[in-house]
């Protein structure tokens, strides 16, 4: 059996009584990051064996994980932090799981998306998520063209050092929308600002920003209330 085990985004509240039992009883947690997996299964006292699985090694690592299921072994994929398989590895472990008949299943739980879409104040019964923008400026506004037409909530998640490059090109590409920004959801410091885009411009330039964000957009159906 194969498990995707969503894990807390920051707040250690957040673990499901579910997703502990389940990594208790597995044979094998295939980790995004066996050190920081590992301090979450410490806090848990969780002691089964970890195997990294991250970007740089999926196909590899994914080989020995199928591997590991054909035998009739039971794997949990975690990662970092959050939903695997949503901007995380986990996607192609599942994909070639299901390909070949092998059972599986989902332990789930906290999405930084999905929690930062909500608290945005735009519009929730449709919306899209969108992932990591670019890296290049370039290939960033033709990423936002796309969906320059977009009648739903535009989500999209972004680094520090280009989230204030990205709001400079959304503001371009978009015009002046409403628009929210997340970070640190669920920990101490748990910041959502909201405003026009050009307004989030300017409050971000005094600050320092730190961590990865979550950016919400307001698409072209949404429209500022008649007082």
């Amino acid at each position: 059996m194969l498990y995707l085990v969503a894990t807390p985004i920051g707040n250690l509240g957040d673990m499901s009584q579910r997703a502990i039992e389940v990594l208790r009883q597995v044979d094998l947690i295939a980790s995004e990051d066996t050190r920081k997996t590992g301090r979450l299964l410490q806090r848990f006292e969780i002691s089964t064996p970890q195997a990294p699985f991250h970007e740089h090694n999926e196909a590899v690592a994914g080989d020995r994980l199928l591997e590991q299921l054909r035998r009739g072994r039971s794997v949990a994929v975690v990662t970092d932090a959050g939903t695997p398989g949503i901007a995380d590895p986990g996607f192609s472990i599942l994909r070639r799981a299901l390909d070949e008949g092998i059972e599986t299943t989902m332990i789930p739980g906290p999405a930084a998306f999905v929690m930062a879409v909500v608290l945005s104040g735009l519009p929730v019964h449709s919306f899209i998520f969108r992932g990591f923008t670019p890296h290049k400026g370039s290939a960033r506004l033709r990423y936002f063209a796309a969906d320059v037409e977009m009648p739903y909530t535009l989500v999209y998640y972004e680094s520090p050092h280009r989230l204030l490059k990205s709001l400079v090109d959304a503001l371009e590409v978009f015009g002046d929308r409403r628009a929210a920004v997340a970070n640190d959801l669920t920990k101490l410091y748990e910041l959502v600002l909201r405003g026009t885009l050009s307004e989030l411009i300017a409050d971000l330039s005094a600050r320092k920003v730190q961590g990865e964000w979550v950016l919400v957009i307001a698409g072209t159906s949404d429209r500022e209330p008649v007082a």
